[in-house]
C-alpha cells in the first residue's frame, strides 16, 4: 500500500500525541514550600534551591522506578512565613497531585499545613521546622531531618552555663511557635542545667516577627544586668537588634537557634555584632567523617547559583533524595505504597545518615554550634 503524505502526517501527529501521553505519565510532581516572599526570603530561596538541586541531579543521571523512566518536576510555592498562606498553598500542591512534599520552611506554617498534606495521603519532610509539635500531631505522613527544639534547646542550655558559664540570661522570643518553642525549651533547660551553677534566667521579654524598635525592651532588659541575651527567632530581626544593642550599650553575648544562624546576620547587623559575639546553633550538622560530602555539596550549590548556602539547602537536597529513594524502594511512586517505606528508610545522604523514629522525627539528630569571625560563621562545636 502506498502511503501518502497525509496518511504519514497523521501517523506522526499520532505517534507524538502517544509520546507526549507517555511522558505526563512518566511524571513525579514534588511540591516545596518556603517563604520565598518576605523578611526571610533569603531563607525560603536557600530551602528550594537545596531541593532544586536534588531534583535536576535526579533528571540529569536518569531516574529509574521498577526499570520505569521517570522525570521528577518541582512545583514550588510561596508560604510567606503566614499560617493562613501555607494552608493555602499545601491545599494548591494537593489539588496539583504532587506524590511528596518538601517544606514547609517554619514551624508556624509546617503545623497547620501538616494536617492538609495527612488527610491527603501525601508524605511531607520539613527540612527546618523543629517545634516538638509539629511530629507530635502523630501524622503518618509527616517527618522532618533535623533536630528538634527539645535538642536545640538543651544543647544550648548546656554550651551556656557549662562551656561560656554564663550566670544571668534574658531571654526574647517573637512570639512564632519557633521562636517561643525555643526560649521555652532554652529557659526550662537552664533551670535544670544551672541548678549547681547558679545560673538562672533574669529577664523574660517578648517581641514579633516583623518588629524593627526593641529600645523599650532592650532597656528593660539592661536594667537587669545579664551576661547573655537568648533570643528565639529570625535573623531578620536578630540582626536589628544587635544593631539597637550597641547603641544602648549592651556589648553581651547573644545567643539563638538555627533560624539566626545564617550567613546573613553579619550584613543585617552592620557594625552592631563583633567577632564572637553571636553564639548560634543550626539543628543539623555533620560529623568529621561526613565533612567531605558536606563540603562537596556547598562547593557544588556555589557554582549552580554564585552565593554560599544559608542555612538549609543541604537539608531540603537530602528531603527529596529521601523520598525518592523510597519511591525506589518501594518499586512505586505511589504514596500508598512508599509511605511505610520511607517510614523505616536510611538513607546516606549530605547531612548524615537519615531515619526515623516513630514520630517522623529524625534519629540521632545532631546539632552544629557556630559563632561569627570576620562576617563569616566558625564552627565551634558538633554536639547531640
Amino acid at each position: 500500500m502506498q502511503l501518502t503524505t497525509k496518511t504519514i502526517c497523521q501517523a506522526v501527529a499520532l505517534a507524538l500525541i502517544a509520546t507526549g501521553a507517555a511522558q505526563a505519565e512518566d511524571i513525579i510532581k514534588i511540591g516545596h514550600v518556603a517563604a520565598t516572599s518576605g523578611a526571610i526570603a533569603h531563607l525560603g530561596k536557600d530551602n528550594e534551591n537545596g531541593a532544586r538541586m536534588a531534583v535536576e541531579e535526579l533528571n540529569a543521571k536518569g531516574l529509574l522506578i521498577a526499570g520505569k523512566k521517570y522525570k521528577v518536576v518541582l512545583v514550588p510555592e510561596d508560604d510567606a512565613a503566614d499560617p493562613k498562606q501555607a494552608t493555602a498553598a499545601a491545599q494548591k500542591l494537593v489539588d496539583a497531585k504532587v506524590l511528596g512534599v518538601v517544606g514547609h520552611e517554619t514551624s508556624g506554617t509546617s503545623i497547620p499545613a501538616s494536617r492538609i498534606y495527612h488527610d491527603a495521603g501525601i508524605p511531607q519532610i520539613s527540612p527546618s521546622a523543629s517545634n516538638p509539635q509539629y511530629t507530635r500531631q502523630r501524622y503518618n505522613t509527616t517527618f522532618r531531618n533535623v533536630a528538634n527544639d527539645e535538642q536545640l534547646g538543651a544543647a544550648l542550655a548546656r554550651y551556656a552555663v557549662q562551656t561560656m558559664q554564663v550566670k544571668r540570661i534574658a531571654v526574647v522570643d517573637d512570639r512564632t511557635a519557633y521562636g517561643k518553642g525555643l526560649v521555652d525549651e532554652f529557659s526550662k533547660n537552664v533551670k535544670k542545667t544551672g541548678a549547681t551553677s547558679g545560673a538562672g534566667i533574669v529577664a523574660t521579654q517578648f517581641t514579633n516577627d516583623k518588629a524593627t524598635d526593641f529600645s523599650a525592651i532592650l532597656t528593660a532588659i539592661k536594667a537587669t544586668k545579664p551576661d547573655m541575651i537568648f533570643f528565639g527567632g529570625m535573623d531578620a530581626v536578630a540582626g536589628p537588634m544587635l544593631r539597637q544593642m550597641k547603641q544602648l550599650g549592651i556589648p553581651i553575648k547573644f545567643m539563638g537557634g538555627d533560624g539566626m544562624c545564617s550567613d546573613s546576620v553579619p550584613r543585617l547587623a552592620g557594625e552592631g555584632m563583633s567577632d564572637g559575639q553571636v553564639i548560634c546553633a543550626e539543628a543539623g550538622g555533620v560529623e568529621p567523617s561526613q565533612e567531605k560530602g558536606m563540603a562537596d555539596f556547598r562547593a557544588a550549590y556555589k557554582k549552580r547559583y554564585g552565593i554560599d548556602v544559608q542555612t538549609y539547602a543541604p537539608y531540603s537536597y537530602d528531603a527529596l533524595m529521601t523520598i525518592v529513594e523510597a519511591m525506589q524502594q518501594a518499586g512505586s511512586p505511589d504514596p500508598v505504597k512508599y509511605l511505610p517505606v520511607l517510614a523505616r528508610i536510611k538513607h546516606k545522604g549530605v547531612t548524615g545518615n537519615i531515619a526515623f523514629d516513630a514520630r517522623g522525627d529524625v534519629q540521632d539528630g545532631v546539632l552544629t554550634i557556630f559563632t561569627f569571625k570576620g562576617g563569616k560563621r566558625a564552627k565551634l562545636a558538633v554536639v547531640k
